[in-house]
């Protein structure tokens, strides 16, 4: 069975976004951004929320494109329309099971983009295996919360952690 890793950014009150999908606060480049675009190379599936995806379709994406063209992309979505074209993959039911499926058939790791929906639903359902945190000092007050309803509350254990010059900290924890 393959890892999966929720590598995302997040602002010290636990939010992933702002207010109206802001992520402007977040650090654009720099060793953090950097060092999460050579993990990105590790990964061999990128799944995604719809909200996530639609994220990419406003800032220019275009519809049915991959937004990680070195690795299959999955977006988990009950009714968004895709071109023939396509070069994403759809789960349109049972996102869940799906997961699990995806879990136990890929060739590689796992990377959960997002979104917090998403990412309840699978930290629920005891699927996702680590967070990969990319921590920004800011405070959003509002927005996408890096986990949405969820019901789980498991264990956490840190592996790894890199604190940079801007503030920013990465930190690695499985889930026990």
């Amino acid at each position: 069975m393959q890892p999966l890793y929720y590598d995302v950014a997040v602002s010290a009150d636990g939010y992933i976004c702002g207010v109206n999908e802001d992520i402007s606060r977040f650090p654009q480049s720099g060793p953090i951004v950097d060092a999460y675009l050579a993990r990105l190379t590790s990964y061999a599936v990128a799944v995604m929320g719809a909200a996530t995806y639609q994220f990419g379709l406003n800032v220019g994406l275009p519809a049915g494109a991959n937004p990680y063209p070195m690795m299959r992309s999955v977006v988990c979505s009950k009714h968004m329309q895709f071109p023939q074209s396509a070069e994403i993959s759809v789960i349109r039911d049972r996102s869940v099971e799906a997961v699990a499926k995806l879990r136990r058939d890929c060739d590689g790791p796992i990377y959960l983009c997002g979104g917090g929906q998403l990412a309840g639903s699978l930290l629920s359902a005891g699927l996702i295996t680590a967070l990969r945190l990319k921590r920004a000092p800011i405070l959003l007050g509002g927005g996408v919360r890096l986990f949405e309803n969820t019901t789980s509350m498991p264990e956490l254990r840190l592996v790894d952690q890199t604190a940079y010059e801007d503030g920013t900290l990465y930190q690695e924890l499985l889930i026990l």
